[in-house]
């Protein structure tokens, strides 16, 4: 990274511009945060919303994926759920009809008329969606409280078209912080929603630390520290992990091949072109965290018709089941779930997880990174690889290249997204109990992967800004 070249950059009013287009809009998402629905009393409903937290890991990921909008109870309850639901549904059906595949490949027309079904999509999703997970809330609401709750027709149409409103607008914030070219919108949004909760971590972590209710930390038998023993040597350890963790992910992220690119030299009249060389970098997991959001909300959906089944019929057993099998393993669920302690149904939450981040990762790169365009794109501008011929053998190579990198890449993201577990199933074998890190794991991947890829963009925004000032 050039960081003085960005800081530099900063002098342009169009930088300018476009940074703080983007603050303001993260600015107004937060405010977005803090608006209730309007449906009956808000306290009321925010009590049901907790226990329901602790029920379904549905809640936990809508909840970070919304900044916290489900904990208070906002318009933007159902946060951008509907449109990453929709982006699976129509890469997948693009990936399964060739005709669409063949649109996908058609330049700029074809991805904005993707593009455009999956926004519409989302608007029928996030209905939806709202009304179900409404119906979860009152029906939790009305058993928590002593008194009838009596909610009219119109409250209801009137709260799920502002939850609908609130996943639209937020889909159109994304889209246009895309727009400014510093970064992609839609992970942009999560980045923040993950760091806006970030104060209350620190509080809570810092009262427990400061609690010498039980004594105080001695060093050396000399001084004596005012903090919690126990929940020092806690936050120490995991501070050096996380530090090794980062560092690990920055690797990973920075990690890339570079395929040297030959063009061929052409003589027209006097005039000689080509006969250079340039590089074709492809980097380790090129899909990013996008695979890790996608499975993640892939297998809350699960749990999500599982708890409305349970909803309707209390005793209804597919409903039980669903909502045993895809809630991720906790330290807010141990007890409850696991009274016997670690048992077959622990695994299978964890291992289809791990399976879905390398499935993802697979497709995904798959739609971002086409051999086959760019083997037809290079052999169109004479360029080759030494040692392999244009066109269809060129798109086999960049193929076997990219899914190697694929499984080394797909592996060490599918293991990082595990760390959460392996970290529980440690502590369920040496304290009997979980420490509950497992959300911290895929709000750590997506911090640093989206820190990254934002950095390394608004780096490069800020070459070409300040290009002139490196001429001879």
């Amino acid at each position: 990274m050039h960081f003085k070249t960005i800081f530099k950059s900063f002098k342009n009013k169009d930088m300018l511009k476009r940074l703080l287009i983007v603050v303001g809009i993260i600015v107004v998402y937060r405010f977005m945060a803090h608006i209730p629905v309007p449906l009956g009393d808000s306290s009321t409903f925010k009590e049901a919303i907790e226990t329901l937290l602790s029920k379904s890991d549905f809640g936990s990921f809508l909840n970070l994926i919304s900044g916290g909008g489900l904990t208070s109870f906002s318009i933007i309850l159902v946060g951008l759920s509907p449109f990453i639901t929709a982006s699976i549904v129509v890469q997948l059906i693009t990936k399964a009809i060739p005709s669409l595949e063949e649109l996908s490949q058609d330049g700029e027309t074809g991805r904005r008329k993707i593009n455009q079904w999956t926004r519409r999509l989302s608007i029928p999703l996030a209905i939806v969606q709202s009304i179900a997970y409404m119906y979860i809330l009152y029906q939790s609401a009305a058993a928590n409280v002593a008194t009838e709750m009596n909610i009219t027709t119109s409250d209801w149409i009137l709260s799920v078209t502002c939850m609908t409103a609130g996943s639209i607008i937020l889909m159109w914030l994304g889209e246009l912080i895309t727009e400014q070219g510093i970064g992609n919108g839609i992970s942009m949004i999560i980045f923040a929603s993950i760091i806006s909760q970030l104060p209350t971590t620190m509080a809570s972590l810092g009262a427990s630390l400061f609690d010498t209710s039980n004594g105080s930390l001695s060093l050396f038998g000399w001084v004596n520290l005012p903090v919690n023993p126990t929940t020092f040597w806690i936050v120490l350890g995991f501070a050096a992990a996380m530090v090794i963790v980062i560092y690990y992910l920055v690797k990973l992220n920075e990690a890339q091949r570079i395929i040297t690119i030959n063009y061929a030299k052409r003589v027209h009249g006097n005039s000689t072109y080509g006969g250079i060389k340039s590089i074709l970098p492809i980097k380790l997991i090129a899909a990013g965290v996008i695979p890790v959001i996608f499975a993640t909300s892939f297998l809350a959906l699960p749990a999500l018709i599982g708890q409305l089944i349970q909803t309707v019929d209390p005793s209804n057993a597919f409903g039980a089941s669903l909502v045993n099998l895809f809630t991720a393993p906790s330290a807010s669920n141990f007890a409850t779930m696991y009274p016997n302690g670690i048992n077959i149904q622990w695994f299978f939450y964890p291992a289809l997880y791990f399976i879905l981040v390398i499935l993802f990762t697979y497709f995904y790169t798959s739609i971002i990174f086409n051999t086959n365009e760019i083997a037809e794109n290079l052999q169109k501008q004479g360029g080759f690889i030494e040692g392999v011929r244009p066109g269809a053998t060129t798109a086999k190579y960049l193929s076997n290249v990219v899914n190697r990198l694929n499984l080394f890449g797909a592996l060490s993201l599918g293991i990082i997204a595990m760390l959460p577990f392996i970290t529980d199933y440690i502590f369920i074998l040496t304290t009997g109990a979980p420490i509950g890190l497992s959300l911290s794991g895929t709000g750590l991947l997506i911090v640093v992967t989206v820190a990254i890829e934002n950095l390394r963009q608004i780096d490069s925004r800020a070459l070409m800004i300040t290009y002139d000032d490196y001429k001879a």
